[in-house]
């Protein structure tokens, strides 16, 4: 059974919620937070993925295109749009998801892959290396 439709009809339903009005807080994030997690390892990172910046992640190269966050007056959702990649040794890359990730339900539509899972934990507008940078910096 294929998910896509669903997936894709969820998307749209979440896009139209947040373009409806709901509020400043529903605009669209710059920095999705992403978890990846290498099973062979059993190591877990978290990534701060700027939108249309590619972040390597073992042979994985992850691409956000769009990062939405739901207003603090509606039930707590990230969704963000992806585009994963593995990277072989010879630089060929094979695309192995595009799509709307959830927060909420990450199984709904979930990277297949033996050795790595990816999940998207929050959408803002910084990443906190830049805050931490700010605050080192207005401290000295």
């Amino acid at each position: 059974m294929r998910l896509a439709p669903l997936v894709l009809a969820a998307g749209a339903a979440l896009a139209a919620a947040l373009a409806d009005g709901a509020g400043a807080s529903a605009a669209e994030r710059q920095v999705a937070v992403l978890q990846a997690l290498d099973k062979v390892v059993a190591r877990t990172s978290r990534l701060e993925t700027p939108l249309d910046r590619p972040v390597r992640f073992g042979t994985l190269r992850i691409v956000v295109r769009a990062c939405h966050a739901a207003p603090p007056e509606e039930p707590p959702e990230n969704a963000a749009f992806l585009e994963i990649d593995e990277v072989h040794h010879d630089e060929r890359a094979v695309r192995l998801y595009t799509g709307w990730m959830f927060s909420s339900t990450p199984g709904l539509a979930a990277l297949e892959h033996p050795v790595y899972d990816i999940r998207v934990l929050a959408c803002t507008d910084t990443s906190s290396e830049a805050g931490n940078a700010a605050s080192e910096k207005s401290s000295g």
